[in-house]
């Protein structure tokens, strides 16, 4: 019997993916597990492997579409197989009809008005068709909300969480402002939305307007660990090891501090803060199309040497669009670094469901005051971190910060 292969969810924001390229051709013969096309997520460049044994008869969609979670995008025959009339495949590749208690509106005694019974996704169901987040589409099937009776705030009126759980219990407008548009001359320029700015777009929009953030500084004597980078690179050089870099140094002992003071790795859920028994720390890799974290798991445990080769590959894939989803799952904290980019100092968005996100600054020489009273040249480097005011209080947060401050001065401490 023909199986139609459908666009699968590769990463977990993943509403639809783009068909890079297909790797067999109509008439190539397919086993379980083979890469049939590549595909491009939100997050990164996955191969669509094949779950059924046979022949690819048709392809459906062409390189460069972009599909729907769970679009029809080939058909596949069973070895063997009779090829299917044109009049058979046409029937097997339309769009399914809705059903006919979806076919229109409900008996009001039966369905208030705002309620929708369908499940997003399903076939006859009004919200498949509303432009809405996934996360967007589920609590308002949760919820029996019908989508098309509010109003986005998202990239470009794009439904969004807020939205949803901002919205009267029986529908209706939302309460939010909707997004307010640029207007746009001859001579500019629009760039759609891809895939992954778009994901960009929501979650932070999500993380500002959901979450509570108060921001904390603090300013670090960085002489100590510029003097011991270049001893130990030093070293390195003439023995031919691994040189470190200062973000190498920082995700250590941000890592350190995380098993220190675990009130501050944890995060909000609806009946309760969860601190994790785990440090994974995200990191914030520039890509050329936004910005992606992937995670470095249990990074309390790993010494400089290994976070720096784990972090030197993961974004040496990134940058190639070659992460798995496993590798931006679980991450407990986050850090942004653009101290490379001359940043002094800044104030960065927390990454949902993340409580807090340190922002590093670069290090600096300036006129500074010694023990003595003396004004001398000195190496100094601003550190941030953005709070989740229902998670971090500011005294968990200055005591974070403090012992993140102990360590970047005393860095010796981090080769043990």
């Amino acid at each position: 019997m023909p199986v139609v292969l459908e666009m699968p969810k590769l990463s977990d924001t993943m509403s639809e993916g783009t068909l890079l390229r297909w790797v067999k051709k109509e008439g190539d013969a397919l086993a379980v597990g083979d890469v049939v096309a590549e595909i491009q997520t939100d997050k990164s460049l996955m191969e669509m492997t094949s779950f059924h044994d046979g022949v690819l008869h048709k392809i459906l969609v062409p390189e460069g579409a972009a599909v729907a979670l769970g679009g029809m995008m080939a058909v596949v025959l069973e070895d063997g197989e009779a090829t299917p009339t044109a009049a058979e495949l046409a029937a097997l590749t339309a769009p399914k009809a809705p059903k006919a208690a979806d076919a229109g509106p409900a008996p009001a005694s039966k369905a208030p008005t705002g309620r929708a019974p369908a499940r997003p996704g399903v076939k006859g169901d009004p919200n498949a068709r509303v432009k809405a987040s996934p996360l967007a589409k589920k609590i308002a099937a949760d919820r029996g909300m019908d989508l098309r009776s509010l109003s986005g705030t998202g990239p470009g009126g794009r439904i969004v969480r807020a939205d949803v759980e901002n919205a009267p219990a029986q529908g209706g407008r939302a309460a939010a402002t909707p997004a307010i548009r640029p207007t746009i001359g001859p001579d500019d320029k629009k760039v759609p939305l891809s895939p992954m700015r778009a994901i960009i777009a929501e979650r932070l929009l999500a993380s500002k307007t959901q979450i509570p953030h108060f921001y904390l500084n603090i300013e670090v004597d960085a002489a100590p660990l510029l003097t011991l980078r270049a001893q130990v690179n030093a070293s390195a050089e003439s023995s031919g090891g691994q040189k470190l870099t200062v973000n190498d140094f920082i995700l250590k002992a941000v890592a350190t501090a995380s098993r220190q003071v675990p009130a501050a790795n944890a995060a909000f859920d609806v009946d309760g803060i969860v601190q994790f028994a785990s440090v994974n720390v995200a990191v914030a890799i520039a890509v050329e199309d936004g910005l992606v974290t992937p995670v470095i798991r249990d990074a309390d445990k790993l010494s400089l040497a290994e976070i720096s080769t784990t972090v030197k590959d993961l974004a040496e894939r990134a940058k190639k669009l070659r992460l798995t989803p496993a590798e931006f799952a679980g991450g407990t904290i986050t850090v942004s670094n653009l101290g490379a980019y001359g940043i002094d100092n800044f104030d960065a968005i927390i990454n949902p469901p993340q409580a807090a996100i340190l922002s590093i600054g670069a290090a600096k020489k300036k006129a500074v005051v010694n023990d003595k009273g003396e004004i001398v040249s000195g190496d100094r480097m601003w550190i941030g971190m953005s709070c989740d005011h229902r998670v971090i209080d500011g005294a968990v947060g200055a005591t974070y910060l403090a012992a993140l401050k102990k360590l970047l001065e005393n860095p010796a401490a981090l080769l043990l």
